[in-house]
């Protein structure tokens, strides 16, 4: 089976680091075998991006299962993370696809929702082109406006894909959120007076988050990890749930840690699970260095 654990099954976590007032706890191995050793509604918050199964090119095991047997292994895992979090919880899941295989964020969607309910539905645009007559005047552009990285498909039949999905599924469908906690400010300051709820002078950010990728030098030092997001995606995530209730945070798809990073620098306890060794010393690396103001 594809995904198929390579090294030994952890009895105990492969590392813990102590972050300011977060602790932090890494586990190396499959989250089938170590989601279902985590104490049942223990988990406040979920943000990971599982592997597309789109053929990605991975250190440990093939992103390239049958399509059935994918969506078995979907819902096993979501079956268990849904029994690791608590009542009021969230997942926020991660999912792209490719444009001659669209399907997959949504059938994974459709899996999920067996153990959960989809409350909103984001998009994270990392490229967006903005028309300066669009823009308005009050924007000040003095030209049209493209910002963020996307790869680029050279094809006759696609467009390039600037967006992925992030699915905001909680065990009930009613988890509140601290909507603006990622608000934006008002264009028009004297629409706060006609909101009640405008506190602050902001409103609620929507559904369309435009985060780009930093700009890297290499590839391989930079971003070795075939498939991650940056730590502000999380971030936006974990504070939209509300940081007074999220509690402990999980990433069972650690990858490089970005999850981590933004669950340390929020002060929040962590627990990560990731698969191959390589990745899993990356991403403690990275958490050291990035989020340990005292490092």
């Amino acid at each position: 089976m594809a995904l198929a654990l390579r090294s030994s099954r952890p009895e105990r976590p492969y590392r813990e680091l102590l972050i300011g007032k977060a602790r932090l706890s890494f586990y190396l191995g499959d989250c089938l075998k170590v989601l279902p050793n985590l104490p049942a509604a223990s988990i406040g918050v979920i943000v990971t991006s599982p592997p597309y199964n789109i053929g990605v090119d991975y250190r440990s095991y093939e992103d390239d299962m049958p399509r059935a047997e994918y969506l078995t292994w979907t819902e096993r895992w979501t079956r268990a993370a849904a029994r690791a979090m608590h009542p009021d919880g969230s997942l926020f899941l991660n999912v792209g696809a490719k444009p001659t295989d669209p399907w997959v964020p949504l059938e994974v969607a459709q899996v999920a929702r067996h153990h959960f309910k989809l409350q909103n539905t984001i998009h994270w645009v990392k490229s967006i082109a903005i028309d300066r007559d669009a823009a308005g005047a009050s924007a000040g552009l003095e030209k049209d406006l493209a910002v963020g990285h996307y790869k680029p498909i050279n094809s006759e039949r696609f467009v390039n894909d600037c967006h992925e999905f992030i699915f905001h599924f909680t065990p009930g469908g009613r988890t509140r959120l601290d909507r603006r906690a990622v608000g934006v400010p008002y264009q028009d300051p004297s629409n706060i007076k006609r909101w009640a709820a405008a506190g602050e002078g902001k409103r609620c950010r929507g559904n369309t988050w435009f985060i780009p990728y930093e700009t890297i030098q290499s590839r391989d030092r930079d971003r070795p990890h075939p498939a991650s997001f940056p730590p502000k995606v999380p971030e936006q995530c974990l504070r939209l749930h509300g940081l007074d209730r999220a509690g402990t945070v999980m990433d069972p798809f650690l990858g490089l840690g970005n999850t981590a990073i933004a669950a340390a620098r929020l002060g929040l306890d962590f627990v990560g699970i990731e698969m191959d060794q390589h990745y899993l010393n990356e991403a403690i690396r990275r958490i050291k260095s990035e989020a340990d103001p005292s490092a």
